[in-house]
């Protein structure tokens, strides 16, 4: 149980890393940080969906093969 609060942990505090190229991050502080800002929160929206999917899908799966067990 506690790995899997230590792995929803994780990802939540890894959507406020904003992860990004390095030109994107010179280019986009270049421009200000409202743009700088809105790259930021445009990266965590599209990866967002993908994440929940996995997300779901795997913990259903360690779920019902835990079972098993």
């Amino acid at each position: 149980m506690m790995r899997i609060l230590f792995f929803i942990l994780g990802l939540l505090l890894s959507t406020w890393s904003y992860a990004q190229c390095s030109i994107c991050t010179k280019t986009a502080g270049d421009m200000g940080d409202k743009v700088a800002t809105g790259l930021n929160l445009g990266i965590v929206y599209l990866a967002f969906l993908p994440l929940t999917i996995i997300g779901t899908i795997g913990y259903f799966w360690w779920k019902r093969y835990r079972k098993e067990i």
